[in-house]
């Protein structure tokens, strides 16, 4: 199991990414965790009011969603019930389980997996601390879970599935013998292993192990003949040392060869696409505040390496996603229009360096109940009273955990008394 923990400044945000993918028919609502009712049995506005009534007892907390992920081995196909307990038995290892929480079970990836909704903020009003809890507690749930369900263990997993190659090494004295071994070395972990359809995709993945396949120049007498070479490439990108024929290599990944794969991995890698447009919808919905290199840093924490390609000019100008977990290549505009280089740039923000202190208190107010995300036909930040709930599913004695929490700004009495006082002293010293 890997678990995915990640926290935002709206609930709604965090609420409607997967409240939509219930909508879309590829997820359910499997439990209300700490919920005064089954999830079946409760309404959208029911099940997200839950989560603000708590974040509405303390609007200091800025970042007060919770948005974990379970990821299971393809394997393992869990009962709902199953996932059911080990999400509860994850919310208590990692202190959250006296928090009301929401678990969607997706299915719209090619490996199981589970989403959880929480809030940061405790029934007294209290700040829960999330500082290091994806390195300490869940690191130490997803080991104690893994054994007390027999799940597929994931230690070890990703760094066989990510780093399984090492980078050819570049030295000082370039050969023939010693180029040829390291660029063999590479190719065999990545020709018929991942899944691309073109010289440009195949080198998205080489480059990152200091290996580029070489077509030549179009006026070349390789590119005219169809021939193909393999080189080694420096730290900078640079490429450097002797070229080798792709013939002369035992696997012979040769044009002719690559071409024929680039038609069946067309086919295989259809099913993939999903999981990488999830992980970069997951990063990005509903904020306004996640930059290029947050969203690449993110992505690459999931197996995902982001190739950028710049002009002359150090403008962007393409984006290439390489899926080390699936081994699928896929250039931005292939998987739709909002994730070609254009549409990312977009919906990421320019990293601007700004002052510590120059969020006002205005904004930290307000920013709790922005209505990032949701619908238009969502109801406004002001929930509704216990009266307009269904009383015939939830006893009155229940009620007032949906109840609206008032938040009208005014100046407490004491300090008001004391600004007349001191306004009575003023006028009767003149």
């Amino acid at each position: 199991m890997v678990a995915i923990i990640k926290t935002g400044a709206s609930i709604r945000s965090t609420f409607y990414y997967n409240e939509n993918k219930l909508k879309q028919g590829v997820a359910e609502c499997i439990m209300a965790g700490n919920y005064p009712d089954d999830s079946a049995n409760l309404t959208e506005q029911e099940r997200l009011y839950m989560l603000l009534k708590l974040a509405a007892l303390n609007t200091n907390v800025v970042r007060n969603s919770v948005h974990i992920s379970l990821n299971f081995d393809p394997s393992e196909q869990h009962s709902k019930a199953l996932l059911g307990e080990i999400s509860q038995a994850y919310m208590e290892k990692i202190g959250f389980g006296d928090q009301p929480y929401l678990v969607y079970q997706h299915h719209d990836s090619g490996h199981p997996h589970i989403h959880i909704v929480s809030v940061k903020v405790d029934t007294n009003g209290k700040r829960i601390e999330t500082q290091n809890i994806g390195r300490n507690q869940s690191e130490r749930a997803r080991k104690e879970i893994e054994k007390e369900f027999y799940l597929v263990k994931a230690d070890g997993r990703k760094q066989q599935q990510i780093q399984n190659l090492k980078p050819a090494m570049v030295s000082a004295n370039y050969g023939k013998v010693e180029t040829k071994r390291a660029i063999s070395n590479v190719l065999s972990g990545v020709i018929d292993k991942y899944k691309y359809t073109s010289i440009p995709e195949l080198n998205a993945v080489l480059n990152q192990y200091n290996v580029a396949a070489d077509r030549g120049s179009e006026d070349s007498r390789t590119f005219k003949k169809g021939g193909l070479h393999y080189r080694l490439m420096n730290d900078k990108g640079e490429r450097v040392g002797v070229p080798i024929k792709a013939s002369d290599f035992h696997q012979k990944p040769t044009l002719k060869y690559l071409q024929t794969k680039f038609e069946t991995n067309e086919q295989l890698r259809q099913t993939d696409k999903l999981r990488i447009k999830n992980a970069i919808d997951f990063t990005l919905y509903g904020k306004q505040n996640v930059t290029l290199d947050r969203l690449i840093n993110n992505l690459k924490r999931d197996g995902i390496d982001t190739v950028l390609r710049k002009n002359d000019a150090g403008l962007i100008y393409g984006i290439t996603y390489v899926d080390h977990r699936s081994k699928s290549v896929f250039n931005g505009s292939t998987l739709g229009k909002n994730y070609s280089a254009k549409a990312i740039q977009e919906r990421c923000v320019p990293f601007v360096q700004q002052p510590a202190n120059v969020i006002s208190n205005e904004v930290k107010q307000t920013q709790p109940g922005k209505n990032i995300g949701a619908p238009a036909s969502t109801p406004s930040y002001a929930l509704k009273n216990s009266s307009q709930l269904n009383e015939n599913k939830i006893s009155d004695g229940t009620n007032a955990l949906f109840d609206p929490v008032k938040q009208d700004g005014f100046t407490p009495s004491a300090l008001r008394a004391g600004k007349r006082r001191k306004k009575k002293g003023i006028s009767q010293s003149l």
